[in-house]
């Protein structure tokens, strides 16, 4: 009873504005939503922006309603530790929307969660943005069908997905990749070739979800490891995802020499700073790609998990950056292969073959131009515009 007087409330206290909700699921959605939420304000001061999601979105001045740390998951066993958690999220979110009197409802990826909001907003009249559309190009594509009779408008950040959606009826545009809103506007400078000279500076990005950390951390504390003995002046460096608690993370880090060094929140400065990366599958290989670094794709998910998305799963690449150039430009290290012999192998053919890492380099510059044009947070933005002046 307290909570939904509590959600009435919060609607109350808008009144008279026009009331967008942001939904990001895990910590990339965060970050995006969080540059789609500025511009929002910026371009309309008189907007309340409530959200799901995490620090980022709060940074921005969006009034949380829910976090989204606890609800981010990868694979399919690995849901049923989180059910309690997104059905309480899910429900509390589902009742808000249906009081709030919100003039459009933005959702970021996060699919399974977010087409269940999307029809319960489509119950109580709420248009929907779509932005980072499902990945319907790689797996359960009967998704589409879904996303169409539920969603309004949909801003893709893959070239390639804008056919899919049109041919489904929705009203779809690219708006380009969001990581390149990260980096300026010259894109001169989004493309970064750095010499490697001295002792190797590797980064490690394990992901943004507490299980991915927990499987695939303990593999790079062996692969560097691995690596120190080999080249004893190399050094480490590990961003940590918001989404990530920091106990949580010391115990699965060495108390012996190895040279790993963690800093919050400091993904890309890392990345700048690194010579190579050893990178999760998922978002962090296009950032990677972007900075033109060259990295070793690794990944696990429970077993049950793996072989029912090979199964299911459509392309012919796990990650995206791969799958964005057609082809394999970087190596992926999947399930067994992800150990940390394995990882140790691919960066030191890196550190020590120079024509196989220009080759890289060079598809990461193909990838890099797939991505389009900085500036998709204020499309976005001016697209949600857009829909509430629409809707009147």
């Amino acid at each position: 009873m307290a909570e939904c007087f509590r959600l009435v409330l919060i609607g109350k206290m808008a009144t008279g504005k026009k009331k967008i909700m942001i939904v990001a699921g895990e910590a990339s959605g965060d970050l995006h939503g969080s540059r789609v939420v500025e511009a929002l304000t910026r371009l309309n001061p008189e907007l309340h922006v409530y959200g799901v999601g995490s620090e980022r979105l709060r940074r921005a001045g969006a009034e949380m309603i829910a976090d989204s740390s606890e609800l981010s998951v990868v694979g399919i066993t690995e849901v049923f530790a989180r059910m309690g958690n997104l059905l309480e999220a899910y429900w509390k979110v589902k009742k808000f929307i249906r009081r709030s009197g919100l003039s459009l409802l933005i959702l970021i990826d996060f699919p399974d969660f977010n087409l269940l909001l999307a029809r319960a907003a489509n119950g109580v009249g709420v248009p929907i943005l779509y932005y980072i559309s499902p990945q319907v190009w790689a797996w359960r594509s009967g998704r589409v069908k879904t996303i169409a009779r539920r969603v309004k408008k949909i801003a893709v950040i893959f070239s390639f997905e804008v056919s899919i959606y049109k041919n489904a009826g929705l009203d779809v545009e690219f708006v380009g990749h969001p990581l390149l809103d990260l980096f300026g506007s010259n894109q001169q400078d989004l493309y970064i070739h750095e010499k490697m000279e001295g002792d190797p500076l590797v980064a490690l990005l394990p992901g943004s979800r507490p299980g991915e950390v927990q499987r695939l951390l303990p593999e790079m504390v062996q692969a560097a490891k691995i690596l120190t003995a080999a080249k004893p002046g190399a050094r480490f460096i590990l961003p940590m995802a918001p989404t990530v608690k920091v106990q949580e993370l010391k115990k699965l880090l060495p108390h012996d020499s190895v040279p790993i060094s963690v800093v919050e929140g400091k993904t890309y400065e890392a990345l700048m700073a690194a010579d190579l990366a050893v990178v999760a599958s998922g978002t962090a290989t296009l950032e990677t790609a972007i900075l033109g670094k060259p990295m070793v794709i690794a990944y696990r998910v429970s077993p049950l998990s793996y072989w029912v998305g090979k199964a299911m799963v459509k392309v012919d690449w796990v990650g995206l950056v791969n799958i964005v150039a057609g082809r394999k430009v970087v190596p992926e290290l999947l399930q067994g292969e992800a150990r940390g012999e394995r990882i140790a192998a691919e960066v030191l053919r890196i550190l020590d073959d120079e024509p196989y890492r220009k080759e890289m380099l060079g598809g990461l510059a193909e990838v890099r131009e797939k991505l389009g044009t900085p500036g998709a947070a204020e499309r976005v933005a001016r697209m949600a515009l857009e829909m509430i002046r629409n809707k009147g």
